[in-house]
């Protein structure tokens, strides 16, 4: 039996993460015990699923955590980089300290065990870690300076992640994820959240806000990209990683107007005229410290896919989202 534990298992990747691993395991051979905590859970998660209601920001809650040993640990659990960026040591808190307390938590637990228990650990980190001047595409050897808190909080983890590693108390990779897109459900306070909310608020008949300029380019993969992100790294050997523990991850790269247009192929000229033009310049700013475009491979040479083009990111959304939220409403 392996025992998964997927903290943040409320949120829309960590439930999209759960339905995929009870259609496709992780092929492991063994079965799997999965247990999700977050501080609320969706009515549609599955209930089979073990659910464990709590905050990370209760060490507490944390040391319970670590004292159940689980197998694997993904760490999803943040708030979004919109919030962490207005309120300051909320992020700090949130989406740095609870890693740190979570991996001296099984430090402790590996000491107690005999040195025996090392959980492999996830870390869902972002492409914010990274801060111009860009090239034209990033590549593997790109430093990481982040120009948001949200992406110091990332890259602060993905350091303390790997150094614990280093020390062989877990078995880490942190997984610098693009805007993941589209997203489905209500819009959030991530600053990133109008890719989504251009495309998902017209199909369902809503008008949706862009507050930047059509010529923004951004990297981008779909719900469905990314739990299988999260299913690949659990199986993979890190050894390969040659102690960079940080990736790179595939995506697609393009502008808004390339969004539109994809939209546009997929639902026609009346569900674009939905997205009204509203400039944001809080938005716009801080999106404008964050990269375009990556020459991911690493994590393309180590087995990661994602879509080709965004028609294929919209065909996902169309495919897995939209039915299931259209027969809520009825």
């Amino acid at each position: 039996m392996t025992k998964v534990l997927i903290i943040g298992g409320g949120g829309m990747v960590g439930q999209k993460l759960v339905h995929q691993l009870l259609k496709s395991n992780l092929t492991t051979g063994a079965p799997l015990d999965i247990t999700l905590f977050d501080i609320a859970f969706p009515s549609t998660s599955p209930p089979s699923i073990k659910h464990v209601i709590g905050n990370l920001g209760d060490p507490a809650e944390i040391q319970k955590i670590a004292t159940q040993h689980p197998d694997i640990i993904y760490h999803l659990a943040a708030i979004v980089s919109g919030e962490a960026e207005a309120d300051f040591d909320k992020g700090w808190q949130v989406n740095m300290f609870t890693m740190w307390t979570l991996l001296e938590a099984i430090r402790a637990q590996k000491q107690e065990s005999g040195r025996t228990y090392k959980p492999k650990i996830v870390f869902t980190s972002s492409i914010a870690v990274f801060g111009g001047p860009f090239p034209n595409k990033i590549d593997d050897e790109f430093l990481s300076a982040p120009q948001t808190s949200y992406g110091a909080q990332k890259a602060t983890c993905e350091l303390i992640l790997s150094d614990y590693s280093r020390k062989g108390f877990v078995d880490g990779i942190s997984l610098r994820l693009p805007t993941i897109c589209v997203r489905p459900g209500k819009p959030n306070l991530a600053a990133s959240g109008f890719f989504s909310g251009i495309i998902r608020e017209p199909l369902n008949g809503h008008k949706a806000y862009l507050p930047v300029a059509d010529t923004v380019r951004h990297w981008h993969a779909s719900p469905r990209a990314g739990a299988n992100f999260l299913i690949h790294a659990a199986t993979l050997d890190t050894a390969l990683l040659e102690n960079r523990r940080a990736l790179n991850l595939p995506g697609v790269s393009c502008t808004v107007a390339e969004q539109i247009e994809a939209l546009r192929k997929a639902a026609g000229q009346s569900v674009v005229d939905l997205i009204v033009p509203r400039a944001d310049e809080a938005v716009a700013k801080i999106v404008d410290g964050w990269p375009q475009n990556f020459v991911p491979k690493r994590a393309l040479a180590l087995g990661f896919k994602a879509e080709a083009n965004f028609d294929e990111i919209i065909a996902t959304y169309l495919e897995d989202d939209l039915p299931t939220l259209r027969s809520q409403k009825n």
